[in-house]
């Protein structure tokens, strides 16, 4: 039952979730809009959508005189989507609200309306991707990481197939003493299974560990493709090599070779000339794990990919991400969680929602420009370009620069400020730099990607910065 108290703790926390819309319909309020929030929160898991509350902070009930018979509204939810939402009304000090408690839809079946698979991105509601759509039709069936990458083996050809000597290193734990137990160890990981006195290698146990992943017919597309070009463009190719190891077996080698292929630049201290690459490895090493982590398998005809450019290297990975990319910094959600988890406990990529931090603070460390995110029906890559001035940044890259640097600044329990921005560009303290910088906060407020911690400062000097979604 919703009660006052518990609109009361919707009221004062600080933002909406993904299970939360308030709306604040004074008057009355739209059918065919209520059935859209209706079929989005279902698709989001269910939810409650609430009238007669502002929807900017901070909230408070302004009341509505929308849907005044409770018991019609229902039936025409009920018409159009086959579902039951239940209806409370609140009489609250300052008015009526309703509250909408909408149910999750059915496992493997996204909900529509007229044909219209909806879900929420910000305050706008949108079509669901394909990418999405998919992956609930998938619901209830057998993933990509526990089907067979090969037939019915004996032990042998497991032990043949398998790197299992560098599985247990990595998982810093001793080589079991009999083939036995290493087997159990392997069949808990879910890397292989028993069936009918022999073995099935998984799909999970093949991308991890093959020695030769050329050997499984499931994984063919799955490797990681490696391409540097000449120059800024793919016109013309310097080298192109696919990767023959499992992810875990063979991440060294493929950093190393990554790392190779970079270009360099003379960094002249105070007593020589020294070349280092142009990207930082932590950051090359944390973004070739996110890739190989949050790729989607269901997309044929993908495979990750590292393509390098004289002035940027791209990573890319098939599928869309599950979080909007603004929201990469401070959240996270693996698309492959057991794939994941292995792979941080075999130490090659970070702990939850860490990895992407540490990518803008070397960046910031190489004064780099910030990060760049893209998102295709299909793919979705990540950029990093190589280093500029700040006399060369266009507005794009300044804007997003401070906005990355904002949010690193908050997930490190701090608030960037003017100065702090100036140092992240490298700029000295005197009134042109000062005014450019505290220009480019104004942009990134104007576009509404980040804002006053303390709207009640009024020193745009000395004023304090957060990310708008904070």
């Amino acid at each position: 039952m919703i009660t006052l108290d518990q609109l009361d703790r919707w009221l004062h926390a600080k933002h909406e979730t993904e299970h939360l819309e308030f709306k604040e319909a004074k008057h009355q309020y739209d059918n065919t809009k209520l059935i859209h929030y209706c079929v989005a929160l279902a698709n989001e898991g269910g939810g409650y959508f609430v009238l007669g509350v502002a929807d900017k902070a901070p909230r408070h009930v302004v009341g509505t005189n929308a849907f005044l018979n409770i018991g019609e509204t229902k039936s025409l939810i009920l018409r159009a989507l086959h579902i039951r939402v239940e209806i409370h009304e609140l009489q609250h000090a300052d008015g009526r609200v309703l509250v909408f408690e909408i149910p999750t839809r059915a496992i493997g079946q996204p909900l529509h309306y007229e044909g219209k698979y909806l879900m929420r991105a910000g305050e706008e509601l949108v079509p669901m991707s394909p990418d999405q759509l998919r992956k609930i039709f998938a619901e209830g069936k057998a993933d990509f990481l526990s089907l067979d990458a090969s037939k019915e083996i004996d032990a042998d050809e497991v032990i043949a197939a398998l790197d299992i000597q560098t599985f247990f290193e990595l998982l810093k734990l001793p080589l079991p003493a009999t083939r036995d137990g290493t087997l159990a160890r392997l069949i808990s990981e879910k890397l292989i299974y028993e069936k009918s006195g022999q073995y099935v290698i998984t799909n999970l146990g093949a991308l991890l560990l093959a020695k030769d992943m050329r050997q499984f017919d499931s994984l063919q597309r799955k490797t990681v493709r490696m391409v540097k070009y000449k120059g800024k463009n793919k016109l013309q190719t310097e080298r192109d090599l696919i990767g023959q190891k499992g992810y875990a077996v063979g991440f060294e080698g493929l950093i190393s070779t990554i790392n190779n292929q970079l270009p360099m630049n003379e960094v002249i201290g105070q007593a020589l000339r020294e070349e280092v690459r142009m990207f930082p490895e932590l950051a090359i090493r944390e973004l070739v794990a996110n890739a190989l982590v949050h790729q989607d398998f269901e997309e044929a005809g993908g495979s990750v990919m590292v393509e390098i450019f004289s002035d940027r290297i791209e990573i890319t990975n098939p599928g869309q991400p599950l979080i909007p990319t603004e929201r990469f910094v401070d959240e996270y959600k693996s698309r492959n969680e057991k794939l994941a988890d292995l792979m941080r406990r075999m130490g090659i990529c970070e702990e939850k929602g860490s990895g992407i931090d540490k990518v803008i603070f070397n960046t910031e460390l190489y004064q780099l420009p910030a990060p760049e995110f893209r998102v295709t029906p299909v793919h979705t890559t990540i950029v990093l370009f190589a280093h500029k001035e700040f006399s060369e940044m266009s507005p794009k890259e300044r804007v997003n620069a401070c906005y990355m640097h904002c949010c690193l600044k908050y997930v490190s329990n701090e608030k960037m400020t003017n100065q702090s921005l100036r140092e992240r560009f490298k700029l000295d303290e005197t009134r042109t730099k000062t005014t450019a910088v505290s220009q480019i906060i104004s942009a990134a407020v104007e576009q509404k990607l980040i804002k006053l911690d303390d709207i009640e400062n009024a020193s745009k000097r000395y004023a304090k910065y957060v990310p708008i979604w904070a």
